[in-house]
């Protein structure tokens, strides 16, 4: 209706009338802060285990570092649900075409949940290792122990130092 409006008038209203610049893309700077903010919740343990916690349960995978030094995951060896652990107590293994990993946990807790997929599909550790190629979930027993593991920087700053 105001185009037809403004055509009846004339062209020479028309550069009169200030053009709207297209809205800024917010969308992408979105993304970027809310993956920011799902990675900087990852903590990080020297032995290249991840666990995000969230409403007191944890969950637990392997670093993308781990998993590009592994290989090809073929084979996955996870606890019961039920078993309790200790922070650094072996829990499982991961087993690729080139090595073999033992698995240790990052805090103190009772597994509650394993990931099932990973019997068929051990490859989702290395195609999804932050997403689909979770490990476990576990109870987080003693909250204090996150404060000892790195964030996402500290944990960058440690792969840098070993591979130096």
């Amino acid at each position: 209706m105001a185009l037809r409006a403004l055509r009846r008038v004339g062209p020479g209203l028309a550069p009169r009338c200030p053009r709207l610049s297209p809205p800024p893309r917010v969308a992408a700077a979105r993304r970027l802060a809310t993956s920011s903010l799902v990675l900087s919740a990852r903590k990080f343990t020297d032995k290249h285990e991840w666990i995000s916690v969230e409403n007191g349960i944890g969950t637990v995978g392997i670093s993308n570092f781990a998993q590009e030094a592994l290989g090809d995951v073929v084979y996955c060896s996870l606890p019961e649900i039920g078993t309790k652990l200790s922070k650094h107590d072996e829990f499982g293994a991961l087993e690729s075409v080139k090595a073999a990993s033992e698995l240790y946990s990052p805090l103190s807790g009772e597994v509650t949940a394993i990931n099932d997929a990973l019997a068929d599909n051990p490859g989702l550790v290395n195609k999804s290792c932050y997403q689909d190629g979770w490990l476990i979930k576990m109870t987080v027993e003693n909250p204090a122990e996150l404060d000892e593991l790195m964030n996402e920087d500290a944990y960058e700053k440690y792969i840098k130092s070993i591979e130096d």
